[in-house]
């Protein structure tokens, strides 16, 4: 790849070089061995061989024997402490017992944390996106353990903390009429709350006018609606006008689970795209985590009656969730449908540990057994995913790329660790044997976000330390809500009784 941009810099600018950089030439991505780019006011300003970069630069950061790939975009990021680590090792009784109990809906007291633990919980989350690799994030609603979804000082915080290390967020409190609750009989069913719903949308919507006063290049506000199951169509109805008089995305969960789509259309009378399409949302501005259950799904029915070919032609991206898919039981059938229909794909880790590299990997896996065939791996198109489809997503064509002109958003995987092995090829290598965290430097907007795997100014320890404490509280707080609570349940068993 040729150099591009005067061979001389002014002096504000920084020399990142690495045995392997993962750039964009316009048309795809392609690799450099013995690879440089070179840092200006937040932006490339030279992408090619070690042996072409300007000189003049202040700051050299040699990367060694890593790859460098453009800094990962994660559409459904990890916001709490316990998603997953708790829910995802159960039957169907178990998960409903991790569920609001009727009982608990009625006490109407549901705040588990205090403001400060809750903004621990946030510093932990966010400290361990950056740590494996993430740059940008949009991240999950994390209700369970709140008065009912979030606020909007809730994500003034993420804001804050998100901005503190350096990372690209794009934010907006969750929202919802209803929940989803179990009896005690262990029958599920909805429980509505119409004024919280639309009090939950007005808060967004003065959220969006706070972050127009940050004005902070960092921090973009969204909309960000919960299941669409439990938000009433009046309230969809109303955040497709602010979608649309802003200019602002949406991000909403839908298609997610088997039962999701009967619940839709006794509710509404349609299918969940229907819905979408009916209320405005089903557009490009819309962001869709799983997006799973398509008409296509072998659960469904099995084949495409034009499901595919309509989230396309919306222009609507998907969050492919792959190791959360794998562990939950839920699989997108299949990935290659998707981007051959022409839908744009990015990708989520949605859960502990957020880790995009071992998603990838779980990805790649799903598809060689899903096409039984070992040449559909299909590492390039998760790769891309991971950065290209979640810029595209974000209406962000600066991200997602190493070239001259676009966001200096990148992070370096080492590839010197023993344990790894050889390396074939940069990609093949950290996909099959490493993870993201061997991440050794990241950057975000031309600041240095992550050094040899640290964060400046963060305790790990006492983050560690203050992250437990909050994981037992939460923990504990799902007996408060078990429809069980009157008896002596044993929520979490261990793998193997003590003695």
């Amino acid at each position: 790849m040729t150099s591009h941009g005067p061979r001389e810099r002014s002096q504000h600018s920084t020399l990142i070089t690495a045995d392997h950089v993962i750039a964009h030439d316009g048309d795809a991505f392609v690799e450099i061995r013995d690879g440089a780019v070179v840092v200006e006011d937040g932006c490339f300003t030279f992408v090619g061989d070690r042996a072409d970069a300007p000189a003049g630069s202040v700051e050299r950061i040699d990367l060694g024997e890593s790859v460098l790939l453009p800094g990962l975009i994660d559409l459904d990021a990890l916001a709490d402490i316990d998603h997953l680590v708790l829910d995802a090792w159960g039957d169907a009784a178990t998960q409903r017992r991790l569920m609001w109990s009727a009982a608990y809906f009625r006490d109407g007291r549901h705040d588990v944390l205090t403001a400060d633990e809750r903004s621990t919980m946030r510093r932990y989350a966010l400290t361990q996106l950056a740590l494996h690799g993430i740059t940008t994030f949009v991240p999950i609603a994390s209700e369970v353990h709140s008065e009912w979804a979030e606020t909007h000082d809730d994500l003034v915080d993420v804001a804050r903390i998100a901005s503190e290390l350096g990372l690209r967020s794009f934010l907006g409190p969750s929202y919802r009429s209803g929940v989803h609750v179990v009896g005690a009989d262990g029958s599920t069913e909805l429980a509505w709350d119409d004024e919280r719903g639309r009090a939950g949308l007005a808060e967004a919507v003065r959220f969006l006018d706070t972050v127009a006063s940050l004005d902070d290049p960092l921090v973009t506000g969204i909309l960000a609606p919960c299941r669409i199951e439990t938000v009433r169509e009046e309230v969809l109805r109303a955040t497709a006008r602010v979608s649309a008089e802003r200019g602002v995305l949406v991000r909403a969960h839908a298609l997610q689970e088997l039962g999701e789509r009967e619940l839709v259309a006794e509710l509404h009378g349609t299918t969940q795209l229907g819905l979408l399409d009916r209320v405005g949302l089903l557009n490009d501005r819309l962001i869709l985590a799983h997006g799973v259950y398509l008409d296509l799904h072998p659960e469904i029915h099995g084949e495409d009656r034009g499901e595919l070919a309509a989230l396309a032609a919306s222009g609507a991206s998907i969050i492919h969730c792959p190791l959360t898919n794998n562990r939950y039981a839920f699989l997108l059938e299949r990935l290659s449908q998707y981007l051959e229909a022409g839908v744009n794909v990015g990708l989520g880790t949605d859960s502990f540990p957020p880790d995009l590299i071992r998603g990838i990997d779980a990805g790649v896996q799903l598809a060689k057994a899903q096409h039984d065939d070992l040449s559909r791996g299909m590492l390039a198109e998760y790769v891309e995913a991971a950065t290209l489809g979640g810029a595209r997503a974000l209406h962000r064509p600066d991200l997602g790329r190493i070239s001259v002109g676009a966001s200096a958003d990148l992070v370096a995987f080492a590839l010197d660790d023993f344990r790894l092995g050889t390396i074939e090829d940069p990609l093949r290598t950290l996909i099959l044997a490493g993870s993201a965290r061997d991440v050794r430097f990241s950057m975000v907007g031309g600041r240095a976000v992550v050094r040899d795997g640290r964060i400046a100014g963060v305790d790990l320890e006492a983050l560690r330390r203050d992250g437990r404490r909050t994981f037992e509280k939460l923990r504990d707080a799902y007996l408060e809500r078990d429809y069980l609570a009157g008896r002596p349940p044993e929520l979490f068993p261990p793998v193997f009784r003590g003695v």
